[in-house]
């Protein structure tokens, strides 16, 4: 039989990761053996300010807990099932036995309701995977039932600075209501980054001159999503398939993570300030916005305000010169819901939402607590062009 390696340590074998928002699964040696326990159920969870959802996943949050283990590493996994229908665990991108792969009916017996079933495998690879449901998938993904794999190379002869863990998904969650829906198709309205969306997002705080690695993982139902970064530029180094070979590494600011996929990215932050990372389809960066809407940008909504005002005194026309000012202006929502919602930034209104979080590159940090917003150098931020410079310029002002 070939020799166990000992179990890897945190510290001693591997820098731990950061889930922003989220925790790491804790874990017992028991006869060298890694022993790790999950519990699945229902509860509420905030996406952000203003609106939350009944939801399921483990340990009484969504996403799961990160699990992080080392190449070599033999674990022992508990599932304990506490939802009111059969479920399993797919370790996705995890080479293993046929009978731990998690698809109930093919290779498992579902597990029943109130049941614990055990896992059990060798870690022969290294990477970045995921775990998820495979009985009723569109249900209980859709309700939040997903979470992360970290497996730490054994004896990495360079480790990064920080080591971050983020997971994308897509939500339907109709507005004024708390509980998402598993039907939908096309129409997702809520976008996240481990389950939070911004101005839920936590911060990714960074020393300045860090090596950084960011493991993206997508676990939504139809979107893939281009993950862009402001002010800083990362190579693509892995994919769940496994690491790129440096000749193969290509330089990007925007990375692309399709369904059911994950890839690390790696760069040194070296540009101080609040950089924005953010998937770049348009609508994935809005909150709670749909199909139901109707488009009156640029119409002359007076007539139709003042019909209205008749039977609703407080109605306005949304979006008549655009959707920027939705959330300035102070618009009524209905209960539990955040149309739009974003939220004061140092210069102004942050009119983002969804999947976006900021990158806090700063000098002398010491943990992830936000530092607060980037003090500029003099000369540095965009404002508003003088006469005298216009005129020097030859610049028309209109």
């Amino acid at each position: 039989m070939r020799r166990r390696a000992s179990p890897g340590l945190p510290g001693r074998d591997y820098t731990p990761v950061i889930t922003p928002n989220g925790e790491t699964l804790p874990f017992r040696i028991v006869d060298g053996v890694k022993v790790l326990h999950l519990t699945t159920g229902e509860f509420d969870h905030e996406f952000a300010p203003g609106l939350t959802g009944k939801c399921w996943g483990y340990d009484g949050r969504t996403i799961g807990p990160t699990i992080e283990v080392v190449e070599g590493d033999r674990v022992r996994i508990y599932v304990t099932n506490r939802l009111p229908e059969p479920t399993s665990v797919h370790w996705h991108g995890i080479i293993l036995p046929s009978g731990m792969d998690g698809v109930s009916g093919l290779s498992q017996a579902p597990i029943p309701s109130g049941e614990t079933y055990l896992y059990e495998f060798d870690l022969n690879q290294y990477g970045t995977y995921m775990y998820h449901p495979h009985y009723d998938e569109m249900t209980q993904q859709a309700l939040g039932m997903m979470g992360m794999i970290v497996v730490h190379q054994r004896g990495e002869r360079r480790r990064p600075d920080k080591d971050f863990v983020m997971l994308s998904s897509e939500w339907r969650i109709g507005i004024g209501t708390s509980r998402p829906d598993p039907n939908e198709m096309v129409d997702f309205n809520v976008l996240t980054f481990n389950s939070k969306a911004f101005p839920g997002t936590a911060p990714l705080v960074i020393q300045l001159n860090d090596d950084v690695r960011v493991r993206f993982g997508n676990l939504s139902a139809m979107s893939h999503h281009p993950i862009h970064v402001h002010g800083l530029a990362w190579r693509v180094v892995a994919t769940d398939g496994g690491p790129i070979a440096p000749a193969g590494q290509w330089p990007e600011t925007t990375v692309l993570v399709p369904v059911g996929t994950t890839r690390t990215v790696e760069f040194t932050a070296t540009n101080p300030g609040d950089w924005a990372m953010h998937c770049h389809m348009t609508h994935h960066t809005m909150n709670q916005m749909g199909h139901s809407g109707v488009n009156f940008v640029g119409a002359d909504a007076a007539r139709i305000d003042a019909a209205t005002r008749e039977l609703l005194p407080s109605y306005m026309t949304m979006g008549q010169a655009g959707m920027g000012d939705h959330a300035v202006m102070g618009m009524p929502v209905p209960r539990n819901s955040i149309p739009m919602i974003g939220r004061e930034g140092p210069k102004g209104y942050i009119d983002m939402g969804g999947m976006f979080t900021i990158l806090k590159v700063r000098d002398q940090v010491t943990s992830q607590a936000d530092p607060g917003w980037y003090a500029d150098p003099p000369g540095t931020v965009a404002r508003r062009a003088g006469r005298a410079e216009l005129e020097r310029d030859g610049v028309r002002d209109l």
